[in-house]
């Protein structure tokens, strides 16, 4: 399946090559398939699931975008971990645990900057859920790609 994988990938590299290393390359795509299923993800969970209506939970009120950016939170998660750790930085020699820990913390930071980019955005400048959701994800996918690169998944000397 790896295999199988990288040659849909590296197809489509030669057009990109005199810009950027095949592994970036490799990086994009697979960040570039994590962040489409997360707005992907998070336009079904917030319309089709949720109905755009806010969540109750025990007297506690979680608007529409933030209870689904949580769910859409949760499978994005396991989604970029596996293409990240079996696709993109196959190289690292940080044991597996290490690797999902560190992932698990950056994704953490993720998830509290994208709690508030899409507060502000849709609270306090009246954006569309899903559009919040889309600037939101360009702005963090350049610096997820440094924190994976030099934490997560580095390779140690």
């Amino acid at each position: 399946m790896r295999k199988a994988l990288l040659k849909i990938i590296d197809f489509f590299y030669p057009p990109f090559s005199r810009w950027i290393s095949l592994h970036t390359f490799r990086y994009m795509a697979s960040g570039g398939t994590t962040a489409a299923s997360g707005i992907i993800v998070y336009f079904i969970v917030y319309n089709l699931i949720l109905h755009q209506k806010d969540v109750q939970m025990d007297g506690l009120l979680v608007t529409a975008p933030i209870a689904a950016l949580a769910i859409e939170s949760f499978i994005t998660f396991l989604i970029g971990f596996a293409l990240n750790k079996y696709l993109v930085f196959t190289h690292s020699n940080l044991k597996g645990r290490i690797q999902l820990f560190r992932y698990g913390f950056v994704v953490a930071i993720n998830i509290g900057l994208n709690y508030g980019f899409i507060k502000v955005l849709v609270e306090a400048f009246g954006f569309y859920p899903t559009i919040a959701k889309a600037v939101t994800t360009i702005i963090l996918a350049i610096f997820s790609y440094f924190a994976q690169k030099h934490f997560s998944f580095k390779v140690r000397k």
